[in-house]
């Protein structure tokens, strides 16, 4: 007895093998076994799946959307390995990538959904900001599955890729208070961004767990508008008559600014100020002195992403995961570790 609406996965199980397999029959990809080809051909016939209209909607296009305000930071640091995983590892599968950018100031949200959902099989938003939790669920059509990008929403079940901020945040933040400093200022980021909020809830948690806060004339509002993010914020803090002994920069282009500033004012680091940031960016490496940071394996999180995306794609798997993917702490001269030892 026939199945009503048999799917990809119900063919993929009555041939044994995976519905990745499955789609790569369909769509003729190479990499399937001419008896393995021929057993699926047979299942579709015998369960009577009807293959999708591949000429109306391009079955092998995907679409990565992010905010036009982050191209180019999004060019040479934290998203720029998460993109090139992404577009590297859906390029591999056979897919193509359409990249969207959402300009808030000139954007109408019924134009962008009208482009991007009738032109790709499915869509990764990559970071929050200016694509707010309600664009996108306005942007998300029933048939085009969503995979976000160290973004979540709370309250819909959508699968997505986190680096774990929140312990990056505690993870350096316990690392400055272990080499003794209890003068410990934050350089936040902008609230918009949940990663940025979840490490600075991080560095807090580290400092409430050994009775200390963080004085708000040491925690300044980061300025927009400046290339160098930390610049305007560590020239608030040095401004003030009492100083901190460290600084934990929300970022490494935030801690660069910082460096900057510290630097102009004829201060010595590690020396007179320790520093440390999260994303560890080409460039940590390359500072002088060179940074201490987090690290969080960018290029693997867009290559979960898109894998994710392609499962709800070829219907292997409708389960909305969220997928956590740990940092590890960076020690280099910046913290000063190598003059306590």
């Amino acid at each position: 007895m026939r199945k009503l609406n048999p799917t990809m996965r119900d063919v993929a199980r009555a041939a044994n093998v995976s519905a990745s397999a499955v789609w790569m029959v369909i769509h003729d990809k190479p990499g399937v076994a001419p008896e393995t080809s021929k057993r699926v051909w047979e299942k579709i016939t015998e369960l009577g799946y009807t293959i999708k209209d591949t000429n109306r909607l391009p079955a092998r296009t995907v679409g990565l959307l992010i905010e036009k305000g982050s191209i180019p930071a999004m060019m040479d640091s934290f998203y720029g390995d998460i993109i090139r995983g992404f577009q590297s590892e859906a390029q591999r599968a056979g897919y193509q990538v359409n990249l969207f950018m959402f300009d808030r100031t000139t954007e109408a949200l019924n134009l962008l959904k009208k482009g991007v959902m009738k032109s790709v099989s499915g869509l990764v938003v990559a970071n929050d900001g200016d694509i707010t939790p309600q664009m996108v669920m306005q942007l998300k059509a029933p048939n085009v599955p969503v995979v976000l990008v160290e973004n979540h929403i709370d309250d819909h079940q959508l699968p997505c890729v986190l680096g774990d901020n929140f312990s990056a945040g505690y993870m350096v933040t316990q690392h400055m208070l272990r080499l003794g400093h209890r003068e410990i200022a934050v350089l936040p980021g902008p609230t918009k961004y949940s990663s940025l909020v979840d490490r600075l809830h991080g560095c807090r948690a580290a400092m409430a767990e050994v009775g200390l806060l963080i004085p708000p004339e040491w925690m300044p509002k980061p300025v927009s508008g400046n290339p160098l993010k930390g610049y305007l914020q560590m020239k608030e803090i040095l401004a003030l008559d009492h100083y901190p002994s460290a600084v934990i920069a929300i970022s490494d282009k935030t801690a660069l600014g910082a460096m900057e500033a510290l630097q102009e004012e004829g201060w010595r680091i590690p020396e007179d100020i320790a520093i440390a940031s999260i994303d560890n960016i080409v460039e940590s490496a390359y500072t002088r002195p060179p940074l201490t940071t987090v690290h969080l394996p960018k290029l693997e999180m867009g290559i979960l992403a898109f894998q994710k995306l392609h499962h709800l794609i070829t219907s292997e798997s409708d389960i909305p995961v969220k997928s956590l993917v740990y940092g590890t702490l960076i020690v280099r001269e910046s913290c000063g570790a190598n003059l306590r030892k």
